[in-house]
C-alpha cells in the first residue's frame, strides 16, 4: 500500500485496552497502523518480502517503513477495535504457525522411522513440557494430538503463545528429537516443512531463529 520515510508520519504509543502493554502506533494522513514487525537495517529484502505478501497476496492494508537503522511493516486497524484485535497475521501468529509446523515434521518423522508407539511416547513428551513450561490453555494429550494433526496455516485458532513459550517449545522439541533419533540431523530436515508457509512469512520465522538462542539447534 503505502513505502513511507520516517518524516512521513508521526508515531506515538496509546496504552492497550486489554494488556499491559503500549502499544506503537503510526499516524498517516488521518489513518492509523499498528506495528506487525521490525527488522533490521540488513534486512530489507526480508522486509519487503513480508510487506509484499501482506499486500498483494493477501490484501491487507500495510506500510513499510524506511528508517536509517531499520525497516518496519504495520498494518491498518481502527483505534476503537484494538480491544478486540489479535494482531492479524503479525509476527507472533508467523511464529507459532512455524513452530507447530517443526512440531508435526519431528512427529512425523518419529512415526515414520521409528513406529507409532514412539510417536505415541512423543506426544505424551510434548504434553508434558506444556505443562512443566506453564504453557497457557489446557496442555493435556489431547491438546498435543491436535497440534501435530492440524494445519496450523489454515485453522482459524492458534495457540495463545508467546515468543518465551516458542524458545522453550523449541529448545524442548530439540532435546527430544536428538533422544529418539540419537542425532540432530532430524532438524536439518524438519525445516524443510516450513516450505508450505508463504515465502515472506518463512524468512520471517528463519530471521527470528537465527537471531535467538535457537541458531545453534536448528540451523
Amino acid at each position: 500500500m503505502f513505502i513511507l520515510k520516517r518524516q512521513d508520519v508521526e508515531i506515538s504509543s496509546i496504552q492497550h485496552p486489554k494488556r499491559d502493554q503500549q502499544v506503537p502506533i503510526l499516524h498517516y494522513q488521518g489513518q492509523t497502523f499498528r506495528l506487525i514487525s521490525v527488522f533490521k537495517a540488513s534486512q530489507e529484502e526480508e522486509a519487503r518480502a513480508l510487506w509484499r505478501e501482506l499486500t498483494d497476496n493477501r490484501g491487507k492494508a500495510c506500510v513499510l517503513l524506511e528508517e536509517p537503522e531499520r525497516f518496519s511493516v504495520w498494518g491498518k486497524i481502527r483505534l476503537d477495535q484494538l480491544g478486540s484485535d489479535t494482531g492479524g497475521h503479525g509476527k507472533t501468529e508467523i511464529l507459532i504457525q512455524a513452530s507447530i509446523l517443526l512440531l508435526q515434521a519431528v512427529y512425523i518423522d518419529i512415526e515414520e522411522f521409528l513406529g507409532t508407539r514412539q510417536a505415541a511416547l512423543f506426544e505424551k513428551d510434548i504434553a508434558e513440557v506444556l505443562q512443566q513450561k506453564q504453557f497457557p490453555q489446557p496442555s493435556s494429550l489431547e491438546t498435543v494430538k491436535h497440534l501435530v494433526s492440524t494445519n496450523p496455516l489454515q485453522t482459524a485458532k492458534l495457540p495463545t503463545w508467546q515468543e518465551n513459550h516458542l524458545v522453550s517449545l523449541l529448545q524442548e522439541l530439540h532435546r527430544l528429537g536428538k533422544a529418539y533419533f540419537g542425532n540432530a540431523n532430524f532438524a536439518h530436515q524438519a525445516l524443510y516443512r516450513l516450505e508450505d508457509m508463504p515465502e515472506a512469512e518463512r524468512s520471517l520465522f528463519i530471521s527470528w531463529l537465527n537471531q535467538s538462542s535457537l541458531s545453534k539447534l536448528w540451523q
